[in-house]
């Protein structure tokens, strides 16, 4: 089916007590390593691109690719600007067929944050696009968003960041990390359960890679919506393109090493989609986006 906007299946996710997958995609081997995933079962999905991956092969290319694999699968499907570092690249994906968008401002002061998400939620409403924002801070490194340590989101500010910007979803920092950590994280669900009960909006979270399943379900539970699942997939396609070359150092047609990185990112992605619990809802967001 035709690429969906994120509003109708995060609102569905919010109301059915699970979460939407939003796995971050390379190239055209992960786009279609993800969709095969989702499609088999049967779970709406969100494919994702950060600036540099932006820079690396274009936001029309990457549109191109997810529009052009989401035709192939009955399941919804979207496309997702992640951690959008500036108002030009939310316009630059806008217009190239993004159907939802972040703003990543959390590194600005609280007003300037408030301003920058509200100039990007006002030129997205030009294209029925929803978007996202960050407010606090995930630890880590993403793309090229760092922060050295986390300042969780402060419920009362979570709620007056939202009806000032007008935002459709909202990233929270509750101690997860970009990345894989280094310690056991400590997350503080307790705050994610208070910020759910002062904003009507889906929550994200991001920082997921090696977050334990458990961990996930229980932010799952607490009215998280949307989980951003990204260093795993990196690493299980590069691992398996490397295992690959090691049993046969004599391989070397691309096609090759796209297929065996394109199996682990399937299988990883079929397992996170169990996690979000998911699985089977992709039918009831299509149906609903068929009535509309």
């Amino acid at each position: 089916m035709p690429l969906v906007d994120s509003r109708k299946m995060l609102q569905d996710a919010r109301q059915g007590g699970y979460a939407v997958g939003a796995f971050n995609v390379e190239n055209m081997e992960m786009v279609k390593a993800v969709i095969q995933a989702a499609g088999e079962m049967e779970s709406p999905v969100i494919l994702q691109t950060t600036p540099s991956t932006i820079r690396y092969g274009g936001a029309a290319v990457y549109a191109s690719i997810v529009s052009a694999e989401a035709a192939r699968t009955p399941v919804p499907v979207c496309l997702h600007l992640d951690h959008g570092s500036s108002y030009e690249l939310a316009e630059e994906c806008l217009e190239a067929g993004y159907r939802s968008v972040m703003i990543d401002g959390s590194g600005l002061p609280f007003e300037q944050n408030i301003e920058l998400a509200a100039k990007v939620t006002a030129k997205a409403r030009e294209y029925s696009v929803p978007v996202e924002a960050e407010l606090g801070k995930v630890g880590g490194k993403e793309d090229d968003h760092e922060a050295e340590s986390d300042g969780n989101t402060d419920p009362a500010e979570a709620e007056q960041y939202v009806r000032e910007t007008g935002i459709d979803s909202l990233a929270v920092a509750i101690g997860t990390a970009h990345g894989f950590y280094k310690g056991t994280p400590v997350l503080d669900k307790d705050r994610l359960t208070e910020i759910r009960s002062r904003v009507e909006i889906p929550l994200v979270l991001h920082g997921a890679s090696g977050l334990s399943d458990a961990e996930v379900e229980a932010c799952v539970e607490r009215g998280v919506c949307k989980v951003n699942f990204a260093t795993e997939l990196r690493v299980a396609y590069t691992e398996a393109v490397k295992e690959l070359l090691a049993e046969k150092p004599e391989v070397f047609d691309p096609k090759e090493l796209g297929i065996a990185g394109m199996k682990a990112v399937t299988a990883l992605v079929k397992h996170k989609i169990e996690v979000c619990k998911s699985a089977g809802k992709g039918m009831i967001v299509q149906k609903g986006i068929e009535e509309v």
